[in-house]
């Protein structure tokens, strides 16, 4: 018997929708990436990984996760930093802020945003079929709110 995560993550189970084979590495993957709340870079998700299941390389990582880009699983974000970041692809709509000091990405959701872009698109002579919103900044120092 495997000591891998079972398949009931939501990401090992769009594999198994999209028909993919999922090896028992693939399969810890899978269940590291559904349990994360934050965006990680191949390096952060390969030690999370090795907690799990220290058989795991790097290069199964880097091929899994590649595999699952291809088949619309995550989607690769670059927030600054020099190093791809990873969410799990879904039908929510939202936006990110990252700090640009501490590379720490908050997600939101606007829905005044939501309708000044479909306003904007509109205006313009589109509908909107897609939209990505990455905004950068500077966390403002507590003093300067005193």
């Amino acid at each position: 018997m495997s000591d891998t995560p079972s398949l009931d993550s939501p990401i090992a189970e769009l594999c198994r929708e999209k028909g993919m084979k999922l090896t028992g590495q693939r399969r810890t993957i899978a269940h590291v990436l559904s349990e994360s709340d934050d965006h990680p870079d191949v390096e952060e998700l390969y030690r999370r990984a090795m907690a799990v299941d220290p058989r795991i390389s790097i290069a199964t990582v880097y091929r899994t996760v590649r595999l699952f880009e291809e088949h619309g699983i995550l989607h690769r974000r670059d927030f600054g930093g020099g190093r791809a970041r990873y969410e799990r692809t879904d039908d929510h709509q939202h936006y990110h802020l990252i700090d640009i000091e501490s590379g720490r990405v908050t997600e939101f959701e606007d829905a005044a945003l939501e309708k000044l872009l479909e306003t904007i698109a509109a205006r313009m002579g589109y509908d909107l079929v897609s939209r990505r919103l990455e905004l950068f900044g500077r966390a403002r120092s507590r003093k300067s709110k005193a």
